[in-house]
């Protein structure tokens, strides 16, 4: 693939613009020696205004997101991709948000342009955990544990039993919550279900992997050796 096309797909700007890029001498090697548009480099060995390349396609990332921010590239209001640097909204191929969190929901969000390992993270047959800690608007009464572990219960207009799921007290009014499938609004329903409300949502795992020290609004690279550890049996938090 030439260089204009390979940065081009980056986000780093159109061809066009990354054509003028390499005539401004923006786009060097290592050694910061400036390379050409009909230059052939590996992805490693090249820099843009002296830093590394953004991972190529197969890029994972983690947000922590923050409380009012929706997970959509098109919407009213706060969006998430507006915490990411605008580069990363226009790669091709496109990023995605592995799966969503609500606008009231705050945590760890997940963002990949491999299409095969969101649908794998996302399926209710990889089991991958989602860990949730919820804060409830009435004292828990105690048979929750039991009726989200029994595989039997089933949500309002639904048909299908939720798989079960784990739940441990933090508090009278605080709860962790596991789930290993994603339906809609699936943790606010389930306590709905068992007569309570959440009142604060936030997300500290997927698999096993944690928001680690990252501050709300901030983002990292997720690097593929950590990647495995999404799929690793009994890597809740």
């Amino acid at each position: 693939m030439r260089l204009v096309r390979l940065i081009a797909n980056l986000g780093y700007g159109s061809r066009r613009e990354v054509a003028m890029m390499f005539r401004e001498g923006r786009i060097t090697d290592a050694d910061g020696e400036v390379l050409y548009a009909d230059d052939k480099r590996e992805h490693h060995e090249i820099r843009f205004d002296g830093e590394p390349l953004d991972p190529p396609a197969g890029l994972c990332l983690m947000l922590n997101k923050p409380l009012g921010v929706t997970c959509s590239a098109r919407d009213v209001g706060r969006l998430v991709y507006e915490l990411l640097p605008e580069r990363f909204s226009l790669r091709n191929p496109a990023l995605s948000t592995v799966g969503r969190l609500d606008r009231e929901t705050s945590g760890l969000l997940l963002f990949t342009d491999d299409g095969a390992l969101l649908h794998r993270i996302i399926s209710p047959k990889s089991s991958v955990a989602k860990v949730y800690e919820a804060e409830l608007a009435e004292d828990l009464r105690g048979d929750e544990a039991a009726l989200f572990a029994s595989g039997t219960l089933t949500l309002e207009s639904e048909q299908t039993p939720l798989l079960p799921a784990g739940l441990e007290p933090l508090g009278p009014r605080r709860a962790r919550l596991t789930l290993h499938e994603g339906r809609y609004h699936q943790a606010r329903r389930m306590f709905a279900a068992a007569g309570n409300h959440v009142i604060g949502l936030h997300r500290v795992s997927v698999g096993g992997l944690s928001l680690q020290g990252l501050g709300i609004g901030e983002w990292r690279l997720v690097e593929l050796t950590e990647m495995q550890t999404v799929f690793s049996r009994g890597s809740a938090a």
